[in-house]
């Protein structure tokens, strides 16, 4: 697949993550995933490295409605102050990590069976990068998105360092690195205790 067919899936992941209706939204119990990231972008580093998501709650309609007049009506600013007031809805991590929390997933059922997923947060800022506020600063977003089959079987992509803006009523995501992380042999399963 393509950099220009994976960025034409993730921001239509996105427009399907602010344009869903309610209803659509299926809500569930929480769940653990664990996936092979693999990263082919010199920006974030390249290699393989296991990935564990966990989602304890599933975000309400009422937060994607927060959300999407956060960005549209005040901008990307605004949308950040918003996710990160939100209570978390899970974390993402490495084995190697203590990880860092998510503060929006949505799961919409798929035609063909299986269901789409999509998870976004604000992703977390060292001190260096603070002080110093290189260009990456301005892309303070992650966004995730998982095709899961019925047989709880998947793949995705994860923008890490991503910036969102509402721009004539379309939402567009520019992605820092040239490629998204590319998420293979994702397993869904139930989370336990």
């Amino acid at each position: 697949m393509t950099f220009t067919s994976r960025l034409f899936l993730m921001v239509a992941a996105f427009v399907a993550f602010v344009c869903s209706f309610p209803a659509a939204q299926t809500l569930g119990q929480p769940e653990r995933f664990t996936a092979n990231a693999v990263s082919l972008s010199p920006q974030y580093g390249t290699g393989q490295q296991t990935v564990e998501i966990t989602i304890d709650r599933w975000s309400l309609a009422s937060d994607r409605e927060r959300l999407v007049t956060a960005l549209q009506q005040k901008g990307p600013d605004e949308l950040l102050k918003q996710l990160q007031k939100t209570k978390p809805v899970g974390r993402i991590r490495t084995p190697d990590s203590l990880g860092y929390d998510l503060r929006y997933a949505q799961q919409m059922p798929l035609p063909e069976g299986g269901r789409s997923i999509v998870i976004a947060t604000d992703r977390p800022v060292g001190f260096w990068e603070a002080t110093n506020r290189p260009r990456t600063f301005d892309y303070p977003f992650t966004v995730i998105q998982m095709n899961i089959g019925r047989d709880g079987a998947g793949s995705g992509t994860m923008s890490y360092a991503t910036k969102i803006i509402a721009k004539d009523n379309m939402i567009e995501l520019e992605d820092f690195a040239t490629k998204p992380i590319m998420l293979n042999n994702i397993r869904a399963e139930a989370k336990k205790g």
